[in-house]
């Protein structure tokens, strides 16, 4: 009676326990602090805590985030991959409990009447209704470490599925920033081409006066096609922004979408949040899709492990049969059946001790890709700290510049129609000046996509 007790009580204690190595979660491979060259900005709120509508305050863009996140076809098929995963977590879940089904069935065979030995002729007819059931006594926790890997896998999946969620944010705030940018680039292209026809249309009447030559008239008609190009080509990229767009959010431009701020009123969040490195990495979706996936294959290795050891598989099965119909539920009809089986590894050419390898192989090669996936969040946080403040510096210098070229064009201009400078020298400053236009809506733009990116390096936007 003492031995059936103690071994109940070592099965029950068996059974709750796994072969899987304890987790330990590897050190993060990157500096405790930011390079010297970014500023984070210290705060309670965390970039991860803001949601993307209070971040984007654009009603427009509002609209289109919220169409892509409802449409986006790679967001959805991360959310089927969750369901998925999921789905394949409650299959091993379910292994930890009996299973049972019902059977009910019949036959009739014809057997050679020389060999029979039962009355009633060659002909035998027999109907059986029967509940069977198996189960796996776990004792050395296989089943367990499988739920485990795949409960892991399944968080992984989800937390997969938040990264494409802020990657989708970024990439449609990121277009619709772009096409502001290119239709205010187009418009400083457009005034350009109207100040250079007019200057065109001036030299055009001394042309025919004769006080200028035709070097001045060709060179002013080479600037406005010059312009033209320019203006075309942002036309050309206008149109694939609204593409790409429309890929992101899945269908169509719908017209009643809200008026958008006008470019050169766009205004994000400077100094986000930032923190220390350890806080902001755990932060972020796609290391802890990293980890889940390590622990998993951690848990795998239990499982690996418990090859080694015997596996106890309890079957049986309870029910009536008869040869009549009627008689099926009366009378002597009862059945059962119990089938205790016990398998145990003995030789198998090394097999088992290379699935233990491999499952090992595999959580090493895991640790290598979380600790990778540290390091690239590690950069992208650290390039955009460090982007913010230059940026700011280009736009301010950027401003001083294009004040400059301002001054030297008009200078330039009011000379060259008193007759001291050559068209030449016109033509010199209105170049310089373009480009001073050009290169800071490039620059401002710059800003508002630093900010995206830092915004999502950060892991902000998933929530929703």
């Amino acid at each position: 009676m003492k031995n059936s007790i103690f071994v109940l009580s070592a099965a029950t204690f068996l059974a709750g326990c796994t072969l899987a190595p304890k987790y330990e979660q590897p050190a993060a491979p990157v500096s405790e602090t930011w390079p010297t060259r970014t500023t984070p900005a210290s705060a309670t709120n965390t970039a991860a805590a803001l949601d993307w509508q209070n971040f984007f305050n654009d009603p427009r863009l509002q609209k289109l985030i919220a169409l892509a996140l409802e449409n986006n076809r790679d967001l959805r098929v991360a959310a089927l991959r969750v369901e998925e995963t999921r789905a394949q977590f409650r299959i091993r879940r379910s292994a930890l409990y009996p299973g049972f089904e019902g059977i009910a069935g019949g036959s009739r065979q014809k057997y050679s009447g020389a060999v029979t030995a039962f009355s009633g002729g060659s002909i035998l007819t027999t109907y059986n209704v029967d509940i069977a059931a198996s189960y796996e006594v776990d004792l050395f926790g296989r089943v367990r470490s499988l739920k485990k890997e795949a409960l892991e896998r399944y968080f992984a999946t989800d937390e997969a599925r938040k990264s494409v969620q802020i990657a989708l944010v970024s990439e449609v705030a990121t277009e619709y920033l772009t096409q502001l940018r290119l239709l205010e680039a187009k418009a400083i292209a457009n005034q350009t081409l109207a100040a250079v026809q007019e200057s065109y249309n001036l030299i055009k009447h001394r042309f025919d006066a004769g006080a200028v030559s035709e070097l001045e008239l060709r060179t002013a008609e080479g600037q406005i096609q010059t312009v033209r190009v320019n203006s075309a080509n942002f036309l050309q990229l206008l149109a694939e922004s609204e593409n790409a767009l429309v890929v992101l959010m899945g269908q169509p431009l719908p017209k009643d979408i809200p008026a958008g701020i006008p470019f050169r009123e766009q205004q994000l969040l400077a100094d986000l949040p930032v923190g220390i490195p350890s806080e902001v990495l755990q932060r972020r979706p796609d290391i802890l899709a990293a980890e889940h996936t390590l622990q998993a294959a951690n848990a795998n290795i239990g499982a690996a492990r418990s090859a080694f050891f015997p596996r106890i598989l309890l079957t049986g099965s309870a029910g009536t049969a008869s040869a009549k119909l009627s008689d099926l539920f009366t009378g002597p009809s009862q059945t059962w059946s119990f089938s205790p089986q016990i398998t145990v590894p003995i030789f198998e050419f090394g097999a088992t001790q290379a699935k233990l390898d491999a499952a090992r192989i595999a959580t090493r090669i895991e640790v290598a890709n979380y600790e990778k996936a540290i390091q690239n969040a590690f950069r992208e946080v650290a390039d955009s700290l460090a982007a913010r403040s230059i940026i700011d510096e280009k736009v301010e210098a950027q401003k001083i510049l294009l004040n400059a070229q301002q001054k030297r064009f008009d200078l330039t201009y009011a000379r060259y129609r008193q007759g001291v400078d050559s068209y030449v020298d016109v033509l010199l400053a209105q170049q310089d000046l373009y480009a001073a236009q050009q290169n800071l809506v490039q620059y401002q733009a710059a800003r508002l996509l630093n900010a995206v990116m830092l915004y999502r390096s950060l892991g902000g936007g998933w929530k929703s």
